[in-house]
């Protein structure tokens, strides 16, 4: 298949993903999120693939969501619509973590917001040493669309990350957390994660398709697919409200642009 957004490769029975949107540090557009799940779907039906890669071109993994995207819409959208675009977002972050292959997150650079929901639904997360995490959503009136953090770090740590909106959360203390399963050197990170599919890919497929599905069968038994559903219809409602912080930050972006929005945002801390 021939894709504007992103790049596939598959070689040693390992499907590589790239996001490919550098000029916009790899934001997550419509078309994007459509392509990814495509290629999602091809590589799961793909018997010649046994694990898949995910990384991002130029200078990150990726931004999240592009705001530009929504940004002429987003004052106007109803309860239905806010539903249709956030269940799409929601499918498509999840669709890493219900893949019945592995998924492997090569991370450098920055990832945030959706990226990092993102990252944390692959099987395996590997960050380049600078690599920066974070969800900043409550900075600007929104919230996490799959509200994964606390089932990979626990309460204590996902609400001081995410009541802050911290964004600058370092490799480091992304290792220390468990968001993330090794940090190595800048430069490094696709060539580990690869290192780790081709392991998985030289197992039984079966067994290791079966182990993964136990593991997410787990985390069911325990609720977390009920609470994602709950936390991601708080989100929607969120997202409808709207509030004077999300008015300010679309009026700043509309009359001044991303950057004046994002600069005002980053003065509230």
């Amino acid at each position: 298949m021939s894709y504007s957004t992103i790049e596939v490769e598959i070689a040693e029975r390992i499907a590589v993903l790239t996001f490919n949107r550098p000029k916009v540090l790899n934001a997550f557009d419509g078309v994007l999120v459509r392509e990814t799940r495509q290629a999602l779907d091809e590589f799961c039906a793909n018997d010649e693939v046994s694990v898949i890669v995910v990384r991002g071109a130029g200078r990150a993994f990726s931004a999240g969501f592009d705001l530009k995207a929504g940004a002429a819409t987003a004052g106007q959208r109803e309860l239905a619509e806010w539903r249709a675009v956030l269940e799409a977002d929601f499918d498509f972050i999840m669709a890493f973590w219900h893949a019945p292959k592995p998924t492997i997150a090569a991370v450098h650079g920055y990832c945030i917001g959706g990226a990092f929901e993102l990252a944390l639904a692959c099987d395996v997360t590997i960050a380049a040493q600078s690599a920066k995490f974070g969800s900043p959503e409550v900075k600007f009136g929104s919230g996490a669309v799959a509200l994964l953090l606390p089932w990979v770090v626990g309460p204590k740590a996902a609400k001081e990350l995410l009541l802050t909106g911290d964004d600058r959360i370092t490799a480091e203390r992304a290792l220390s957390l468990g968001m993330v399963n090794q940090v190595v050197p800048d430069g490094e990170e696709f060539e580990r994660a690869r290192a780790v599919a081709r392991s998985m890919a030289a197992a039984a497929p079966g067994a290791v398709r079966l182990s993964k599905l136990a593991i997410n069968r787990s985390y069911d038994a325990m609720g977390m697919r009920e609470a994602l559903a709950s936390a991601l219809e708080l989100d929607i409602y969120l997202e409808a409200a709207g509030g004077a912080e999300r008015a300010e930050f679309d009026r700043i972006r509309r009359e001044e642009g991303l950057n004046a929005a994002l600069a005002w945002r980053d003065r509230k801390r």
